[in-house]
């Protein structure tokens, strides 16, 4: 653990690049390959790219720093930071910790959701192992055949409660995948935080982008590959003028962070006080945005060479699309294909400990269970819920990243930047920083990065996401 900290917690990162590499885990995820590299396809390229960076930016340096700074400060998740914040302002610590608990409901419901989407990865990887999805060929009604199978929809709450009661769900649906996936991730937290999470990201994340590095380079010496740069690295100024190319900028790079008030928190809580939140929050985002662009060097030139369209934002374009594309290139686009789902399976994995972490840090401090125990708890709580969610997947997460996620982030920064006193905040944030934030930064979190996580919340419930 790092130097002299103030956390409840016995555990914590080993130091600066295992909190670091956490939270890139934390922050790589499905966003990042099933909704980037449609969105740089649909938006033009550099059109798109250039205000996503710059919401990167700007959130980097408020929200980010801010929920790091908060958790550290609070040595506890959202609901004990939450609650000495308002003890700092002279109000009631429980009225604190009450608002505290919705971010942590909104961590327990996003990881019940990405469970889910775990199982199909878990399905997909093996699949491919197995010559399985190869075999499918290029059909891309075979493929969408065996996604529905591993992903079965019902149109209505009757239908989905009808499928589970006739043991449907079980037959058709991922129920062995998930609970592979939700056994995996309570594995790796029942070791803990610097031997558990810390290590498998250390592990998981360099391979990531090992594999899509090796990935980007054999598919930039396929014919057509070309014609995929070309788009990719093009500019439209009059897009630029388009009020859709900002707000669906905003909003990837607002959920890409993992902003929620949960839990970049929680991580801040297990976090020395040597390290500077600044230089972190920066590294985060670099990282987490040279994952989505290194997925998009993957995926946009390899449908270039077939000369397919990224014509579907969600999983349709990881599970239905792509294994079609990577079909069509012979024997080693089977080798793709297992590299893919790997690499996908390794940023799913790291998200999904970061989302059960939250919940199960609430049962230790709230609580007073063991580690082993609340890991466990959380986790067969997350595994019922998901078995039975499976044939309405899509409306629980739109549910909770439309709603539930943005009000979580404004929650926390409304705790950050206007409930702490002002001194209490920038001391926070500038504990063991090389530089500290200037005077700008809590008004630049009051009245630019609040009002956003807001527009979040209301622009996601008009368009039916944004994110």
């Amino acid at each position: 653990m790092s130097k002299e900290s103030n956390k409840i917690h016995s555990d914590g990162f080993s130091g600066k690049f295992g909190f670091i590499i956490a939270c890139i885990g934390s922050a790589v995820g499905m966003a990042n390959i099933w909704r980037f590299p449609y969105l740089v396809s649909e938006y033009g390229g550099l059109t798109f790219l250039l205000p996503y960076i710059l919401f990167v930016v700007v959130i980097a340096c408020s929200g980010v720093m801010e929920e790091f700074a908060l958790g550290r400060w609070g040595g506890a998740g959202p609901v004990g930071s939450f609650g000495k914040a308002a003890a700092d302002r002279g109000l009631p610590r429980r009225a604190g910790e009450a608002v505290g608990v919705l971010p942590v409901i909104g961590s327990l419901g996003l990881a019940i959701g990405y469970s889910v989407v775990m199982g199909w990865i878990v399905r997909y990887f093996k699949m491919s192992l197995t010559g399985e999805l190869f075999a499918l060929g290029t059909d891309a009604a075979a493929i969408g055949g065996a996604f529905g199978s591993a992903a079965p929809e019902a149109d209505t709450l009757g239908g989905a409660v009808g499928m589970m009661l006739s043991g449907g769900i079980f037959e058709t649906g991922s129920t062995l995948w998930i609970l592979i996936a939700v056994g995996v991730s309570a594995v790796i937290m029942c070791f803990g935080i610097a031997g558990g999470i810390e290590r498998a990201c250390k592990i998981m994340i360099p391979l990531l982008f090992a594999l899509f590095l090796v990935m980007a380079v054999y598919i930039a010496f396929l014919p057509g590959a070309g014609e995929g740069y070309r788009y990719l690295f093009s500019l439209d100024p009059r897009g630029l003028l388009d009020w859709e190319v900002w707000i669906y900028a905003f909003g990837q790079a607002f959920f890409s962070l993992s902003v929620a008030g949960s839990g970049s928190v929680i991580y801040g809580s297990y976090l020395g006080r040597d390290v500077d939140i600044r230089s972190s929050a920066k590294n985060v985002a670099v990282f987490d945005t040279l994952a989505a662009f290194v997925a998009t060097l993957v995926i946009i030139p390899a449908m270039a060479t077939t000369g397919s369209d990224v014509a579907s934002k969600g999983p349709g374009l990881m599970f239905v699309s792509l294994p079609g594309v990577f079909n069509g290139m012979g024997g080693f686009g089977r080798v793709l294909g297992i590299l893919f789902f790997a690499a996908v399976l390794f940023a799913g994995m790291t998200s999904i400990i970061n989302l059960y972490e939250t919940p199960a840090a609430f049962l230790q401090e709230k609580a007073r269970m063991g580690r082993t125990a609340a890991v466990l708890l959380v986790h067969a709580l997350g595994l019922a819920a998901a078995v039975l969610i499976q044939p309405w997947t899509s409306k629980w997460m739109d549910m909770v990243s439309i709603y539930i996620c943005p009000f979580g982030a404004a929650l926390a920064g409304i705790m950050f930047f206007y409930v702490m006193r002002k001194d209490t905040a920038l001391g926070a944030v500038n504990l063991g920083a090389a530089r500290p934030a200037g005077r700008l930064f809590l008004p630049f979190g009051r009245y630019v990065y609040v009002p956003l996580c807001v527009l979040a919340l209301v622009a996601g419930a008009i368009l039916g996401g944004i994110g």
